[in-house]
């Protein structure tokens, strides 16, 4: 096995960089439909808004856990060059094979975040379209 070196975790350092900024992006954008899902609830004592709401609330839970796990990952990161830089090499390895797993795991509640937003979306377009068949 080659050695690890600083340009390594450098490399992935810069990637849960820009993957942080998505799911901070995704997050600002739940919390402004949620925002907006209760001034309309509280309006309007909809069935179909608690579902939506409901939905939100799965969604903002897999958000945290993207981000928690993003955030480790990334702080893990910088821990693997720190102990590169102090001559810990082997557990920097272990380390960084520790970022890459929780990075594995921030990605995978983010495909199941976007599975469930796909669903809701479905279920918005199967409305439009029954609404638009029933006339």
């Amino acid at each position: 096995m080659n050695e690890l070196t600083l340009s390594t975790p450098a490399l992935l350092f810069s990637a849960i960089s820009l993957i942080m900024l998505a799911y901070t992006n995704r997050f600002l954008a739940y919390a402004a439909v949620v925002r907006n899902l209760k001034e309309k609830f509280l309006q309007q004592k909809d069935e179909a808004l608690l579902l939506q709401i409901n939905n939100l609330k799965k969604r903002l839970y897999l958000t945290r856990s993207m981000q928690i796990y993003g955030i480790t990952s990334l702080l893990l990161c910088v821990l693997t060059m720190f102990l590169i830089y102090v001559g810990q090499h082997n557990l920097a390895v272990w380390v960084f094979g520790l970022a890459l797993l929780l990075l594995i795991l921030s990605l995978g509640f983010l495909i199941r975040e976007i599975q469930i937003s796909v669903d809701a979306l479905n279920h918005h377009l199967n409305d439009i379209e029954y609404h638009l068949n029933k006339k």
